[in-house]
């Protein structure tokens, strides 16, 4: 990689991402009602400590003060997403006290000159929904629409940014099939039943938004990785790469760039549960790929780390996913996220780990912006959604952070970003994950991924010294 100073493409946006149960808290206040989150993080064993996300950040409250900490960093444009279970609880009519509060943050957001980036969903479906059949009943498609329209209603005379979907892949594999994340579920029908069904809704709202406003920049966020074969000349290690690849990347990528799911990947599934198959084809109506295919303004990618795949054991080899790899080594996992890849095992290659283990690669950034970019995207902006790492630092004596390794991870995969605009490929923003140290799914508070640091006991914000390291870079437009 070019050790010398690259500078970004005017224009190119430099912002940070949250989302909405992770910080927001006033989990029950004006009108909000229960999410799948609220329900899962209080089932025993669910989330570690049994924590849930019912204060977290105390955003609702403190939004002003952190749109605030925001300009001091020079953030030029901020993702955020709303809370369904606020805007429609229960899936119901529409909240006028949960919108007020998403007006409120615009307006403040607007104020402060940045830019605001709009997530519909993150994840906190209202649970009343989910004990309908959630994601896996085509209902939840319709009231999503409705859920869009309320959200546009409200902000669509401001924000111009749409993102529909965060990586639906966690919401539906490690959510329907690995059981991990909200609501809990472990079957692979209900995993890919909830995927057809979150991008079939992702498609129906596209199509809605735009008809109710031409002018807005809509797109969808998946989280991506690079699939590589440890030893590319063994066929049994490629297929393992082609299996993650195929059930991470392609599922997703291949409708809503080519209207079809990938053939390889449904044989897959189909080997190892048939029936689930026949029930997901029944699922997948005429026009629903043709929907799911609607054109995107731009398309949001969220890189973390990448894999080194064998489909043999082999001394240094973790073993399935059921034991780590693609989720991070979460013990609570008791199956495998992916619906047909039991035999595929994770391999050691000795990169330095975040507090995740996860691996750190950032040349993997590069080789998913250059692969999406001409394989799958041509034309269409590109925008790094979420980029981050956790890890275990602590504050001082002072009131600082010193976290080097987060301020290295950012100015290396930041780095990354800039060699695929160089290689040509069309790559308009970069979002650190996260703003701030929030709630972290599963994991709870133990897994701290913000630049700003959170005493979640007296709630007081502390800029990172990866926060300041973020800030010069923006500064200077360059890395």
């Amino acid at each position: 990689m070019n050790s010398s100073i690259r500078r970004f493409p005017d224009g190119f946006l430099f912002g940070a991402a949250t989302a909405a149960y992770q910080i927001e808290g006033a989990a029950f206040e004006d009108g909000r009602t229960a999410s799948i989150w609220d329900a899962f993080a209080r089932v025993p064993g669910a989330v570690q400590n049994g924590e849930t996300g019912d204060v977290a950040c105390d955003h609702y409250h403190r939004y002003r003060d952190d749109v605030r900490l925001m300009g001091e960093l020079g953030l030029q444009t901020y993702r955020f997403s709303t809370s369904w279970a606020r805007v429609r609880p229960d899936g119901g009519p529409a909240n006028p006290a949960g919108l007020a509060f998403y007006d409120r943050l615009v307006d403040e957001l607007l104020a402060g000159g940045i830019v605001p980036w709009l997530t519909l969903y993150h994840w906190d479906l209202p649970h009343a929904l989910e004990e309908t059949g959630g994601w896996t009943s085509r209902d939840t498609v319709d009231r999503f629409v409705e859920y869009a329209l309320s959200v546009h209603d409200a902000l669509g005379d401001r924000v111009t940014h749409w993102t529909t979907l965060n990586e639906p892949w966690c919401s539906s594999f490690l959510s329907y099939t690995a059981g991990v994340h909200a609501p809990g579920r472990t079957s692979v029908e209900d995993g890919i039943l909830a995927a057809h069904h979150l991008l079939l809704g992702h498609g129906r709202a596209i199509r809605a938004l735009r008809e109710r406003d031409p002018g807005l920049d809509l797109g969808i966020t998946l989280n991506l990785t690079v699939a590589d074969p440890a030893d590319a000349r063994d066929p049994d290690d490629a297929d393992a790469a082609r299996r993650i690849d195929g059930q991470f990347n392609r599922w997703f990528l291949d409708p809503l760039f080519r209207g079809e799911y990938p053939a390889d990947v449904v044989d897959d599934i189909r080997a190892v549960d048939p029936l689930a198959v026949r029930r997901w084809a029944d699922a997948v109506q005429d026009g629903d790929l043709e929907t799911i295919a609607t054109p995107l303004d731009c398309l949001g990618i969220n890189y973390y780390h990448g894999e080194l795949l064998s489909g043999t054991p082999q001394p240094g080899a973790e073993g399935t996913p059921h034991d780590g790899g693609a989720d991070g080594g979460n013990a609570r996992l008791t199956r495998s996220p992916f619906p047909a890849a039991d035999d595929v095992h994770w391999v050691e290659r000795g990169l330095p780990r975040t507090g995740m283990d996860w691996e750190v690669q950032p040349e993997g950034l590069t080789r998913v912006l250059r692969r999406i970019g001409t394989e799958y995207a041509p034309g269409i902006p590109l925008y790094v959604t979420e980029n981050g790492a956790a890890y275990d630092d602590v504050a001082e004596a002072g009131g600082v952070v010193h976290d080097a390794e987060r301020a290295m991870f950012l100015r290396e995969h930041i780095a990354a970003t800039h060699d695929a605009i160089e290689e040509g490929v069309d790559v308009r923003g970069y979002f650190a994950w996260s703003l701030l140290d929030n709630y972290e799914w599963s994991f709870g508070y133990g897994k701290r991924f913000g630049i700003v640091r959170v005493d979640y006991d007296t709630q007081r914000r502390i800029v990172k010294d990866s926060g300041r390291e973020y800030a010069r870079i923006i500064a200077a437009r360059a890395v």
